[in-house]
């Protein structure tokens, strides 16, 4: 499912157009980013929880040539589903 294609099934659902999900999705994503950018967590009950973890920096091969690389370290985001969410998609 593709962006567009997201907003129109939200939009059917909730009875807004696809012009209001579209702006709320869009304020949605930035408050995540921005939430996630100052280090805090985001956890939505039963459904799952956002946060950054800090990768330490570490060495690696390519693959192709063997050759030793230099992973810097770096921040990511993580995504854990929370029960609710779990439960009901191994339901399906």
């Amino acid at each position: 499912m593709n962006k567009s294609e997201f907003i129109r099934a939200i939009a059917e659902k909730s009875g807004n157009s696809q012009a209001e999900t579209k702006r709320f999705l869009e304020a949605l994503t930035a408050t995540v980013e921005e939430t996630l950018a100052k280090g805090d967590k985001i956890t939505l009950v039963g459904f799952g929880t956002w946060d950054v973890q800090q990768t330490k920096a570490r060495t690696g091969r390519n693959p192709q040539t063997g050759a030793v690389l230099k992973i810097k370290a770096k921040k990511k985001v993580r995504f854990k589903a929370g029960s609710e969410l779990a439960g009901n998609i191994s339901k399906k």
